[in-house]
């Protein structure tokens, strides 16, 4: 009742050219034209009448005329208005880019005639543009009144999101990044803490949250973040779609699952994570203490199996836990699969420091391998670097950023010391030798950077 009460007000608006939300509503419904309706109005049309709901009742919830809403029952498929084809012609080749761009300037008829005449080479009036905005803008208005909870199929889809929250790491207080995947259908939801949210860190929390659900949904939705995409639009299926991020798209090709974006300024779409995040930030965080980031992980980790699969879903009124006995039969296993971390192969030219850099750290590998390329795979908690298939050096992961990991052995300090060592006398097997007789050992200037560094 309250929620039909709502829609009543917000249909009240619209009906007297008020704003809705972010959508500025500088133009009435009513004022449209007789006949003028969008195709989401009329596909709600068709869903009302197709409930039994009458014609009256219809055109009174939905600010129409009883007329249009008879002339758009009679239609079998929806087709835009055009008020004269001439100069609709003129519009035709930017319709497209017309749908994109008019939501993300509050369908501001007048800011988007003055971005097509500048940048489009449009020449067609204003008042072109502005009939071709009217059906948009009404779309966008019943859209915000009839929107409705997108339910999924077990193991359909996932979301994905990042949330941010300020806690004290030991004595320093430190922003972590919290990812979040939320399984559409049970609710249940993978999270884990990050310094960042970089590829790196982006791709591993997948895989955890992979093995934490025993597989992986067959599509999985994000808003537009970095690392996901690559920023530029491309033209697929008629329509121009977001590019993604080339190592990422090789990643979910990797797994088996496909990508989804939510549609410019429309993040709502994936809520279901949204509020999973909010959920962390309001009862996971608060008066809890972490030694370090492994701490924060672990009490989180804690926290879903104790509390979050355990509590009654304000939305399902189930448990996420019982819910996920069915999700999980038709969640794609990936039981035996080798880590996408582990399987990309990264190639690297050693720098004339003898230093390659991954991910932002540099490590050394020997000196002698100055220019060549090699190649570089993560295996565990180990970075794998060889030449010529043969393993030339190996370090651990360093999890910071901007750090050094530098092995003496592969300076050339080390070939010196060797050869002389091969050809030097053998030294006096007495207990003590005379301070003329000991060698002195010669270390790479390396060395002693890397300890000033960690002294300050």
């Amino acid at each position: 009742m309250e929620v039909d009460v709502m829609k009543q007000q917000v249909i009240g608006e619209v009906r007297a050219g008020g704003p809705i939300g972010a959508v500025t509503v500088s133009d009435s419904i009513r004022d449209t034209e007789v006949g003028v309706i969008g195709q989401q109005q009329w596909e709600e049309i068709c869903r009302r009448r197709g409930e039994g709901q009458s014609i009256s009742a219809i055109a009174r919830d939905l600010g129409l005329d009883r007329k249009t809403v008879r002339s758009g029952l009679r239609q079998p498929t929806w087709a835009p208005y055009r008020r004269e084809t001439v100069r609709v012609s003129l519009l035709e080749t930017h319709m497209e880019w017309l749908r994109e761009r008019a939501a993300q300037v509050g369908y501001s008829a007048r800011i988007l005639h003055q971005e097509l005449c500048r940048d489009r080479g449009f020449t067609g009036s204003y008042e072109l543009v502005k009939v071709a905005v009217r059906p948009l803008r009404a779309d966008a208005a019943v859209a915000s009144v009839t929107q409705m909870r997108f339910e999924t199929a077990p193991g359909e889809q996932a979301q994905v999101d990042w949330g941010q929250v300020t806690v004290r790491l030991g004595e320093v207080s430190r922003k972590v990044h919290v990812f979040v995947m939320t399984l559409g259908y049970s609710r249940r939801a993978y999270a884990e803490g990050y310094l960042n949210e970089q590829m790196p860190s982006l791709l591993a929390a997948h895989e955890n949250a992979f093995a934490h659900f025993g597989g992986c949904c067959m599509t999985v939705l994000y808003d537009r973040m970095r690392t996901v995409t690559d920023g530029t639009t491309q033209e697929r299926d008629g329509r121009l779609r977001a590019r993604l991020n080339s190592t990422f798209e090789a990643f979910a090709e990797h797994w088996g699952f496909q990508v989804r974006l939510c549609r410019p300024y429309r993040a709502q779409t994936k809520g279901k994570v949204e509020s999973g995040v909010k959920y962390i930030k309001r009862n996971f965080v608060p008066g809890r203490s972490f030694n370090d980031l492994e701490d924060f992980n672990a009490q989180l980790m804690g926290w879903q199996a104790e509390v979050a699969d355990l509590r009654t879903h304000g939305t399902m009124h189930q448990r996420p836990i019982d819910r996920f006995a069915e999700e999980a039969r038709a969640l794609t296993p990936f039981a035996g699969q080798r880590s996408f971390l582990q399987a990309m192969v990264r190639e690297r030219v050693v720098a004339e420091d003898w230093m390659v850099t991954l991910d932002t750290n540099r490590y050394s590998v020997p000196f002698k391998l100055i220019g060549k390329t090699v190649q570089v795979t993560r295996e565990g908690g180990q970075w794998m670097i060889r030449y010529n298939g043969r393993v030339v050096a190996e370090h651990a992961v360093l999890a910071g950023r901007l750090q050094l990991s530098v092995k003496p052995e592969h300076g050339p300090g080390a070939a010196m010391r060797n050869q002389r060592q091969r050809f030097a006398e053998p030294l006096s097997r007495s207990p003590v030798a005379k301070p003329a007789d000991r060698e002195v050992e010669v270390r790479d200037l390396a060395v002693y950077e890397q300890l000033l560094r960690e002294a300050a």
